[in-house]
């Protein structure tokens, strides 16, 4: 077999100068997905962790949106669909911890109201 002779591509098949460049994944889509989804699990942990987790979602998923609309060709369709989503799980993740920062006030709020009721008074004696 002679290694100097050139490759010629089959006959109907048209020689290209430009190779077939495939899209990269855009560069934060997994994080995005893996803290959007943290932030629905650790909502429970009085809110604060997924309130933090579902805002650093939300911003990387801004920053990579707009490099998604700058060069759509760029970057492949399965990487910008994780961004989607852990963009939708960010934003339920905040909406559940916040729900539950809320709970947690007015929980509070009730309970103080009820000691504050209470005959303090009537047991000092």
């Amino acid at each position: 077999m002679d290694n100097q002779t050139p490759l010629t591509p089959p006959p109907g098949m048209q020689q290209s100068n430009q190779f077939m460049q495939q899209p990269s994944p855009l560069p934060n889509a997994t994080g995005v997905l893996v803290l959007g989804i943290l932030s629905i699990v650790f909502c429970w942990c009085y809110g604060l962790i997924g309130i933090i987790l579902g805002i650093i979602a939300l911003y990387l998923s801004g920053k990579d949106r707009k490099l998604y609309d700058a060069n759509p060709t760029a970057y492949s369709l399965s990487s910008f669909n994780n961004l989607k989503a852990g963009r939708i799980c960010g934003i339920i993740g905040l909406a559940l911890s916040s729900l539950y920062i809320l709970f947690i006030i007015i929980y509070f709020v009730f309970i103080g109201a009820m000691f504050s009721s209470l005959p303090w008074g009537d047991m000092m004696k």
